[in-house]
């Protein structure tokens, strides 16, 4: 058996988390000349059913030490992940303005009904009345999981899991942690969001504050939702871990993982360990890929058999308009309390004049904590600039001075604004606008204004990839595209913990029972929720079948008919989005998928060079790379073609699965700019279900072809009703 192993410490003070991946016959000969009484009281995880281990604490050079030892695998730090933080659902058509179709894909997969989704996260907010269970049924018989029921929390017939694990952050912090850690309850907000976005029941009369008024509800509204609590902030790896490894045990069928770790090498990689062995029981693993976009190569969750999700827009806007005593109106942003009276104007003043006395009129200008003199600021609204200090406390400053209002211009020409929902009335307006409304507060005997804000869906061209979702190239295996997909990722509305305000600072008392976040955390469980519709539809279908379909029947295509752009507004490609923007009821019925089974994941690592010793150790058994298929991971099965370095012309294969009815399809052909691409042969028939075809694709640069950057292209096989289209992205190798 193999096992995840935290080893035995030594006698030295102990001050550092390491895992060590090793083969199991006895641990003694790990520990060498330390007691078994010490080896117990080091490890506080033991990781025993799946992909096993402990996680203990060691001094360094105990780590290293350990590291020698012929059947340790690995051993790395135990680190901390990050978080990747209404209108989404009919953007993705599963309803039409609050109306479910006949041929919705709802419908036919009974909202997700028989489902079972997993998040691991913050934990959730069970009176939440996303997580009613009003009208469902008896829990699964496979479920084996259970409750955590300290500090209140009930589970119920929807949700029928919540549980928590501290123990990796409570050896971080080095103190045992009191009782408040001892709770699946999310305090933060984040978890109840996720889990929701994934699965929540339907809720009407949903809104922040006023804003994004509609119904709420999660892609698979009548799955079963559990939820494992990771973070406490921060998300350490042994918990992590241990998350996945009760998840596998308990049967959830999707898992949704809104954290991400820097990528490492696949068995130095929390991440692609545990959801490589959660996909090697069923369940497919979707990921967020991370928010340090747009740097080239900030994708993370980058293992092929990880469904890695980047977040883009929705055609739902809340515009917060300065509209000045000179009827000259300035477009901004704002979430809620966005505005005003029609047509009632309200003095307006620049922060540096109603500076408190003894401040500097540089904290004034930026509206910063004790600089606004109360009586010069009541009754007004106050022009600040922004500056690195969170937007929110400018507009908390305001309110709690007596301002009715803000207008808050940017520094820079570029900067990313992104709606919030303010303590007063707020128009956050460009570095351009805002000059021209300090023009008019200082050319003009009474200066005034009000901020009409509003809720405005279909006036924007969407999607358009986020600014911040991190792109590809993979920094770990090029030859796999990242991300796969994107989703709706920006200003979601979903249920929220009634333990914190909408922003988490000091002062924000307010109490929602929804809120708007954005984040590739967010788009994640957009696509756990259509995976769960899939997994009801096909429960035959591998978690491989299910990220193909996705895949393969996305979109690169607004609603303005034109190229997905990206936040700039200059046509992004697959780096940015993968195959495109989910597209689910054409995900329902992709004709052809591509197919992976674990066997053949392993070929994979051994075509990236991992060895047999190492692939024996991992999986627990022997296992022996051998030519046949030790192949180039180009060759690799799927469902985007990547090649980064390429020289000469070099072919590859991939093998098509009918999950359809017969057909027959032939290949459309989209070369990127200065490559030439052939495939053979170029139509496939295929006579019965579950039947496989492959097929070889040759590329090679034309003459004369001296780019060196990433070029795009894209196949498409189709029958007349189905079109199954992978990119294709080439990076000529540098001569």
């Amino acid at each position: 058996m193999n096992f995840w192993v935290l080893a035995c410490r030594g006698d030295a003070i102990l001050h550092d988390l390491y895992y060590v991946l090793y083969r199991h016959d006895s641990n003694n000969d790990l520990c060498r000349n330390n007691s078994k009484e010490k080896a117990k009281e080091a490890i506080f995880y033991s990781y025993t059913r799946y992909f096993n281990g402990f996680a203990a604490i060691l001094e360094d050079e105990e780590a290293a030490e350990i590291s020698k030892h012929p059947k340790v695998l690995s051993v790395f730090r135990n680190q901390i992940s990050k978080l990747h933080t209404t209108n989404s659902w009919d953007f993705l058509g599963l309803e039409r303005d609050g109306e479910i179709s006949a041929d919705s894909m709802w419908l036919k997969a009974k909202f997700g009904e028989g489902v079972i989704i997993g998040t691991l996260d913050f934990g959730v907010w069970p009176e939440s009345e996303s997580f009613n269970d009003e009208g469902m049924g008896p829990v699964p018989s496979k479920w084996k999981g259970y409750c955590d029921t300290n500090d209140g929390v009930k589970c119920n017939r929807k949700l029928i899991g919540a549980r928590y694990f501290s123990k990796g952050y409570e050896a971080e912090v080095g103190h045992p942690l009191n009782s408040s850690y001892h709770t699946a309850r999310d305090y933060n907000g984040h978890g109840t969001h996720t889990l929701s976005t994934a699965g929540g029941r339907f809720v009407s009369g949903a809104n922040l504050l006023g804003s994004a008024y509609g119904t709420a509800k999660g892609g698979s509204p009548n799955s079963r939702v559990a939820s494992y609590k990771v973070c406490w902030p921060d998300c350490l790896d042994a918990d992590v871990l241990a998350g996945y490894e009760a998840a596998i045990h308990d049967g959830v069928d999707i898992l949704s993982v809104s954290l991400g770790f820097v990528p490492n090498e696949y068995f130095k990689d929390r991440t692609a360990i545990g959801a490589f062995h959660a996909v090697e029981n069923g369940i497919l693993v979707v990921a967020a890929a991370g928010n340090e976009g747009p740097a080239p190569g900030a994708v993370v969750n980058v293992a092929p058999w990880i469904l890695t999700v980047g977040a883009s827009t929705i055609s739902r806007e809340f515009p917060s308009n300065a509209i000045l005593g000179n009827h000259k109106r300035y477009k901004g942003l704002s979430i809620n309390t966005n505005t005003q009276p029609a047509g009632k104007f309200y003095p307006l003043i620049n922060s540096v004049d109603v500076k408190a006395a003894n401040v500097s009129s540089h904290l004034a200008k930026h509206c910063l904590v004790g600089s606004l003199d109360p009586v010069k600021v009541k009754g007004k609204i106050v022009y600040c600039t922004r500056d690195e200090v969170f937007d929110g406390e400018k507009s908390l400053v305001v309110a709690q001075s007596g301002g009715v209002g803000m207008i808050l211009a940017d520094q820079f020409m570029f900067s990313v604004v992104d709606p919030i929902a303010h303590f007063v009335p707020t128009s956050v307006v460009s570095a351009v606008d805002g000059l021209s409304i300090l023009s008019y507060i200082y050319s003009t005997k009474t200066p005034v204004a009000y901020i009409s804000g509003a809720t405005e869906v279909g006036t924007v061209a969407a999607p358009t990839m986020a600014n911040f979702s991190s792109p590809g190239p993979n920094p770990i295996t090029p030859e796999i595209l990242k991300p796969d997909i994107t989703a709706p990722g920006v200003n979601i509305l979903a249920a929220y913990t009634e333990a914190s305000g909408p922003f988490h600072i000091a002062g924000d008392q307010r109490q929602v029972l929804f809120n708007i976040m954005s984040g590739t955390s967010i788009s994640c469980p957009h696509v756990s929720g259509i995976a769960g519709l899939l997994k009801a539809i096909h429960p035959d279908w591998s978690p491989a079948a299910i990220k193909s379909a996705i895949m393969t029947t996305a979109t690169t295509i607004s609603n303005a008919r034109e190229p997905i752009a990206n936040a700039s507004l200059i046509e992004a490609n697959p780096l940015n989005y993968g195959a495109g923007h989910i597209w689910p009821s054409r995900a329902m019925e992709p004709g052809l998928v591509y197919d992976l089974t674990t066997r053949d994941y392993v070929d994979f690592l051994c075509s990236i060079g991992y060895n047999s010793t190492q692939l024996s150790l991992f999986l627990g058994e022997p296992y022996i790379c051998q030519s046949q298929n030790n192949s180039s991971v180009v060759d690799f099965n799927y469902p985007s073609i990547t090649v980064p370095n390429l020289s000469g012309k070099i072919t590859l294969s991939r093998t098509l699965k009918n999950v359809g009815t017969p057909s027959s399809y032939r290949v459309h052909i989209k070369a990127p700019r200065g490559i030439s691409v052939k495939v053979e042969p170029r139509s496939l028939r295929f006579d019965k279900k579950h039947e496989e075809k492959m097929f070889e694709m040759t590329v090679e640069a034309k003459k004369g072809f001296k780019n060196d950057d990433y070029v795009f292209g894209g196949i498409t096989w189709s029958d007349g009703k189905h079109h199954v289209r992978s990119p294709i992205v080439i990076k000529k190798a540098a001569s």
